[in-house]
This record gives structure tokens, C-alpha cells and sequence, in this order.
């Protein structure tokens, strides 16, 4: 009876533990970025993939024929959730872009410490990666590099930082009205290219705009997050064939 109760309760535990974190794979460790590809077959296009992201941005050539993207972003309630690989804001529906012609719908925000992207080899503290839809499922996301250069704090995230749930697993309401252009540079140049969502399966064939021009965020506010998530990005990706292009 006794080894029977002692084996539910393993089995409780690793299925709550599992539950938490809501999904199989980590940045590091034995489900880490490193090995993503073997965890399930669907996974394959981690490792095998010739579109993968993130990547080193150098050598980017200016594209005159590349259109400016058009940004409709809305300010409405939030609801932030700490996954157990990072924290994601979940925005109502009304916010959107339009990149090339075609209507992107913004589904939610992603925060990664440091910063998934590099430029020349040199990271950013954070990044923010804004995740858009279109009616037909086609993915874009914009990427925005966040850097701690002053104590003055990030006015979006001074609004959101309050109710990061410690807890993996958990969410908050923010009810404030938060906009999410907040998290955009003044500047709107920036390298576009295809690659993959950045996270198993890695599926392929994402429209990538990551700007040029990074927006600065507080010591505090850098710190605060670190304290829940010291490293949650992917390993930079081989180019392949692909080329970056600027759009001014």
C-alpha cells in the first residue's frame, strides 16, 4: 500500500510538474535549445531547418523596393503569463500592421533576456518580439531590441512589470489601457527576412522584421526580469542562403 501511495504521489508530482511549465522543451538543460530538434519528430526543423532564427544581423544591403510598415496598434487590457520558458503578454483582439500589402493581426508580445538577435556578434539586454497573424495563419513578428541605458523606465513596461506573476504557470489582468506602440523606436527602419517561429516546432516560412534602432529600458526594470528568467533565448542560426535587407 505503501509503495502504491509513494508512486501516485511521483506520478502527481511530475504531472503537475509538467502542467506548469506547459511545455517539454527549455533554453537549456537536457531539453535545451541545443537538442530541440530531437525531442519530437514534429520538432525536426529546429536542428534541420534552413530558415532558422535568430541571427546575427551584418552585411545588411538596402532594399528601396521594401514598403514601410503600416502600424495600427490599439491600447486595451492585457493578460500576462509566465509560461516556464518566459513571459508572454496576450493582448485583445484590434491591433494590427500592414507589411507588404497584407493585414497582420497582433496576437501577443514575448520577452527574452538577452536579447535573441545580435548585431554584429553583440548582444542587447532584452528583446521584445511582437507576434502577429494574418486571416489566412501566416505569421510575422516584429523584434524590437531593448537596452538598459538610463534609470528613467520604459513606460509600457512600467505598466506591465507590476504584474509579472512570479509563479510558472500563473497570469495577471492588467486592466490599465496599454498600447503597445509604447514598445516601438521612433526610428521605424528595419532588417527584414524570413525565418521560423522561434520556438518548437520551429516552424519555417515567418515574416522577421527586427528594427535597427533599440528602445531603452531602466537597471530596474532589466533587473526585475532577470530575477525571474536569467536566460531564455535561442542560440544564434546559420544564415544559410538568406540575406538581410533594410528598408531604409
Amino acid at each position: 500500500m505503501r509503495i502504491f501511495l509513494a508512486a501516485l504521489f511521483i506520478l502527481s508530482f511530475a504531472t503537475a510538474a509538467i502542467a506548469q511549465s506547459s511545455t517539454d522543451w527549455t533554453y537549456q538543460g537536457k531539453t535545451g535549445a541545443l537538442v530541440w530538434g530531437r525531442i519530437r519528430p514534429e520538432y525536426q526543423a529546429c536542428n534541420k531547418g534552413s530558415e532558422q532564427s535568430p541571427v546575427d544581423l551584418k552585411g545588411a544591403r538596402l532594399d528601396k523596393a521594401l514598403k514601410p510598415i503600416e502600424f495600427h496598434y490599439v491600447a486595451g487590457a492585457v493578460t500576462i503569463n509566465n509560461t516556464g520558458n518566459g513571459i508572454e503578454v496576450r493582448v485583445n483582439p484590434g491591433s494590427y500592421m500592414v507589411a507588404d500589402g497584407v493585414r497582420y493581426n497582433l496576437v501577443s508580445y514575448e520577452f527574452h533576456h538577452p536579447s535573441e538577435h545580435t548585431l554584429r556578434g553583440k548582444f542587447s539586454d532584452m528583446e521584445v518580439d511582437l507576434i502577429h497573424r494574418s486571416t489566412d495563419n501566416k505569421e510575422a513578428v516584429i523584434a524590437v531590441r531593448l537596452s538598459e541605458e538610463s534609470d528613467a523606465p520604459n513606460a509600457i513596461l512600467a505598466m506591465l512589470w507590476p504584474h509579472l506573476p512570479a509563479q510558472i504557470g500563473k497570469s495577471e489582468k492588467v486592466t490599465d489601457m496599454v498600447n503597445p506602440g509604447g514598445l516601438l523606436p521612433a526610428d521605424r527602419g528595419s532588417w527584414p527576412y524570413m525565418g521560423p517561429e522561434l520556438t518548437p516546432p520551429c516552424t519555417e516560412s515567418v515574416y522577421w522584421f527586427v528594427f535597427e534602432q533599440e528602445v531603452s529600458i531602466s537597471r530596474d526594470q532589466l533587473n526585475r526580469f532577470v530575477a525571474l528568467y536569467k536566460m531564455n533565448t535561442r542560440p544564434t542560426q546559420d544564415l544559410h542562403d538568406r540575406k538581410i535587407s533594410a528598408n531604409q
